[in-house]
């Protein structure tokens, strides 16, 4: 008999959400009302995605379907293949973190996902960045929930509408570090090599010193099973952001709540990640929980991936 793999394990059962949609530039257009199941039975794998784009400006054509999402998944902690009709591609399990590459012909864009599932094993962070060709056509992003019983325990379904109640508000939130006051975001992460398997736990601390209302300095430690430490000046510029040495050079783009960093350090190394402030919340600043992707390249080969919570400390 078949049996399904962990990343499977991990999803299963109904997640619920309300991600986000924003265009190239990283301007807030509109939401996707979600619901998301992947379902293993008798050793296949189905997915299935049922929801409907709010909003959504000049995308809205492109985004908008007259019929839910479903998709053949060849289920693996390896490579996971998806095999259409609705989306056609592979992704690659890092623990509880999912990098998944493909194409949607429905909405005619190449997608590249990134799933991580939290420690609480019922919360997951989503965000797809949406492209023609080389080009940013715009993102989707934003939190879920799972459940097992919705469709018949009503304080599940209450949990499900206040929840989205919520992420309705949170979501257009811009990703802002704090301005005014010295902070620090401290947790665990998990480092996994590029074969998908576990190298061991990294002790990750971003600490923020705040220069003015545009720019802050970051100081940056790794320690455990990859030890690194690094000092940037970060600026932003609307959703842009700019780190400007003087131990990293790189950019990054916003979407909401969420920015996507790109890093060249003083040596062979890369990073390319995603931070999101998963509680951010209109008027509020920077968020209290901060959850952490960063893929590690040596030599423009990927090497690692660092995924984790960070908690924001210094209140």
């Amino acid at each position: 008999m078949v049996e399904a793999s962990q990343w499977q394990h991990r999803i299963t059962g109904e997640w619920h959400g309300k991600p986000s949609l924003f265009d190239a530039n990283g301007t807030w257009v509109g939401y996707e009302d979600i619901r998301r199941s992947s379902v293993f039975e008798n050793g296949a794998t189905t997915y299935y995605m049922d929801g409907a784009l709010e909003a959504g400006g000049p995308l809205a054509s492109r985004f908008r379907l007259g019929a839910p999402f479903a998709f053949g998944v060849v289920d693996s902690d390896q490579n996971r293949l998806y095999t259409g009709p609705d989306f056609y591609g592979a992704g690659q399990p890092y623990g509880a973190f999912v990098d998944a590459h493909y194409y949607g012909p429905g909405w005619q864009v190449d997608l590249n996902t990134w799933n991580h599932v939290l420690p609480d094993g019922d919360t997951q962070v989503y965000s797809s960045v949406l492209y023609q060709g080389w080009a940013v056509v715009g993102a989707f992003n934003g939190v879920y929930k799972r459940t097992t019983d919705h469709a018949t325990n009503t304080a599940t379904q209450d949990m499900v509408r206040e929840f989205l109640a919520a992420e309705t508000r949170n979501g257009p939130t811009p990703y802002i570090l704090p301005t005014k006051k010295q902070y620090a975001y401290r947790g665990t992460c998990e480092l996994w090599n590029a074969d998908q398997k576990l190298i061991g736990e990294v002790r990750v601390s971003i600490g923020l010193d705040p220069v003015d209302l545009l720019r802050t300095r970051l100081d940056v430690t790794w320690a455990g099973a990859i030890d690194r430490r690094y000092r940037v000046e970060w600026r932003r510029d609307g959703t842009r952001s700019f780190y400007e040495g003087p131990d990293a050079w790189g950019n990054a783009q916003a979407f909401g709540r969420a920015s996507y960093p790109v890093l060249h350090f003083a040596d062979e190394w890369k990073m390319k990640g995603r931070e999101f402030m998963i509680d951010a919340v209109p008027g509020m600043g920077a968020g209290r929980t901060l959850t952490v992707a960063y893929e590690l390249f040596e030599g423009n080969v990927l090497s690692a991936v660092l995924h984790g919570v960070l908690i924001r400390d210094g209140d």
